[in-house]
């Protein structure tokens, strides 16, 4: 079943959306226990790039190597950055298998993604100037405690609270998912693409990597693609009801801008609160109505609707 939220304040200035996206999504649990995950965009305090790693998931079996195989592969992690010309900054244990990383870098990003993953079970969850993607097994008051979402401020950010239905439940099955290799591009999604297959092999061929069987990942890096080829947020994502099939309901970021998409048949919830200071999105009321003490109106958006807000 799945539910999904988004928030992006208009004024452009950080909340605390860590605090307020907990609100929402942990109001729509009974869509999702297994996993939570946040995108959530922030501005780095040096001003360079922010990288989310994890070296394990949270289900790996913890034998008597396991502690020290962490201890060894974050500092090969270090060691690759640095070869490659990074300059770090600092080096957070969220977790003890989720690091964040702050750093200076103006490489290529592929290439610093990919040689961090060639270390064994690391997976690289975000990379770009203002994008932070947090997930973990569990509701979103247990993620949101576990990496102390409370002291993060940002203009903008979506979530997911997951139920799985087709695949195991582990981070690399959670959403929200990272457009690889594009800086500051994150989805979440309700429903299921019919063409993933073809996707996939085709944007493979043009050398794009996937850390999961999830549709939703084909929907990032579709976007992503689009826009690097010169198409606006607003202009792929109305390409994407065109190109990818299926029931689905989908919300986009990038590091100044938020969007949504409904399908054809609009089968898929989705509710819709806008004011001049703000819009929230999520797949039930109850969710929005966790940021106000007053009474709202809110709006179903229309089958095949495309919206898009700037911070």
């Amino acid at each position: 079943m799945c539910g999904i939220a988004g928030i992006i304040y208009r004024d452009g200035a950080a909340h605390p959306i860590g605090d307020e996206m907990t609100r929402m999504l942990q109001s729509m649990k009974h869509r999702g226990p297994d996993s939570t995950g946040y995108a959530l965009y922030g501005t780095p305090a040096n001003g360079g790039l922010v990288m989310r790693f994890k070296l394990a998931d949270a289900n790996t079996p913890r034998d008597f190597e396991y502690e020290g195989r962490l201890r060894r592969h974050r500092v090969e992690v270090e060691n690759r950055l640095g070869a490659l010309g990074a300059r770090l900054h600092e080096v957070e244990e969220e977790t003890p298998y989720a690091f964040r990383v702050a750093f200076d870098y103006d490489g290529d990003l592929k290439l610093l993604a990919d040689i961090v993953e060639n270390i064994p079970d690391a997976e690289v969850l975000s990379l770009g100037t203002s994008l932070e993607i947090v997930k973990d097994l569990g509701d979103a008051e247990s993620v949101h405690d576990q990496y102390g979402l409370a002291d993060f401020n940002g203009t903008h950010g979506i979530g997911h609270v997951r139920m799985a239905t087709e695949s195991e439940v582990d981070i690399a099955g959670a959403h929200p998912y990272w457009a690889y290799p594009y800086s500051d591009v994150a989805v979440v999604h309700n429903g299921q693409l019919t063409n993933y297959f073809y996707w996939r092999r085709r944007l493979e061929r043009e050398g794009r990597r996937f850390m999961s069987e999830c549709d939703s990942e084909i929907i990032a890096v579709y976007l992503a693609q689009e826009m690097s080829n010169g198409a606006t947020l607003e202009e792929s994502m109305h390409k994407s009801l065109d190109e990818l099939d299926g029931v689905f309901t989908y919300i986009a970021v990038t590091k100044d801008a938020l969007g949504v998409a409904k399908d054809e048949l609009a089968a898929k919830p989705l509710v819709l609160y806008e004011s001049d200071e703000l819009v929230a999105i999520a797949s039930e009321e109850i969710a929005i109505r966790q940021l106000f003490d007053r009474e709202i109106e809110t709006y179903d958006p229309y089958e095949r609707e495309v919206l898009v807000w700037q911070r």
